[in-house]
């Protein structure tokens, strides 16, 4: 045999004397794959699988929460709730005066009577939780434009948009603040009515709030009625309007009806008891 000058030609020679690649002989490199471990368990193998009670499982793959020992963290440390935004704000969930506008169309809402939160709540379609820091609803400025309803109207907080599109049409609106007691009987009275304990007593807002409640311009239920009367004037000269006169509408005596500022529910005073099973009202006698 002649001497291999070339390591190609070396490489070809080898070629030549090489089986064809197939699949029935092409294998790993050796010792390239180590053999699977197999676990105590049926069909187990190192990890979670069924019947497995090795040490691998218990050590190395414990539940979410379970860093040290076997009480997780959650029960290690005290709970403190988190609200949507900060846990002391106060909340007020939206509805806007087309929202409002459609439930007056679709007669959930009627407008013959004054609508306060209660009344809000009723129609089935919002939700006030006050255990989640929520305090009202406020209302927005979307339908502004397209709003037409004459209504007698107690919110929580309302914009100056909002309030001028309510007295363009002979409305009345009125701010006005519910502490989280309170809350819970006018959000579900039926629900408190049933407990058989009085009617509570509204608190006066917090000190941040006050100023807000007592403007005039916000329309504030603790605010002079004089300058209210003024500042609707004011209003309806800034937007362009001719303001109603409410002393000549056919519906005075629904568009003057308030609550008083301890009044939780309209007509119905603090300390009385309301029973729903004989269908009484059981009054405080004075003293």
């Amino acid at each position: 045999m002649s001497k291999i000058k070339h390591t190609t030609e070396k490489a070809l020679l080898m070629l030549r004397s090489l089986p064809r690649v197939s699949l029935n002989n092409i294998r790993d490199n050796p010792n390239s794959k180590k053999p699977q471990k197999r676990g105590r368990g049926q069909h187990s193998g190192d990890k979670h699988g069924a019947g497995n009670k090795g040490s691998n499982q218990r050590q190395n793959y414990m539940r979410l929460g379970y860093e040290t020992g076997n009480t997780p963290f959650y029960l290690r440390f005290g709970y403190e709730p988190y609200y949507k935004g900060h846990h002391l704000k106060r909340e007020y969930p939206p509805i806007s005066l087309s929202q409002l506008q459609k439930l007056i169309d679709t007669s959930r809402i009627d407008t013959s009577h004054p609508i306060d939160l209660t009344t809000i709540c009723n129609t089935g379609l919002f939700q006030i939780k006050p255990g989640q820091m929520h305090y009202g609803v406020q209302v927005t400025e979307e339908g502004a434009d397209d709003f037409r309803a004459k209504i007698n109207l107690e919110v929580q907080h309302a914009s100056e948009l909002v309030i001028a599109s309510i007295e363009r049409n002979g409305g009345v609106i009125r701010t006005a603040y519910y502490d989280p007691h309170s809350l819970h009987a006018v959000v579900n009275p039926k629900k408190w009515f049933e407990k058989g304990v009085p009617i509570p007593r509204r608190m006066l807002p917090p000190q941040d709030a006050v100023a807000y409640y007592t403007d005039a311009r916000n329309r504030g239920y603790l605010a002079d009625p004089e300058e209210i009367s003024k500042d609707r004037l004011v209003l309806a000269q800034k937007y362009g309007y001719i303001l109603p006169r409410i002393e000549d509408d056919p519906d005075y005596d629904m568009l003057t009806q308030c609550k008083d500022p301890r009044q939780i529910f309209l007509g119905l005073n603090p300390g009385w008891v309301i029973s729903l099973k004989d269908k009484a009202i059981i009054k405080k006698v004075a003293q």
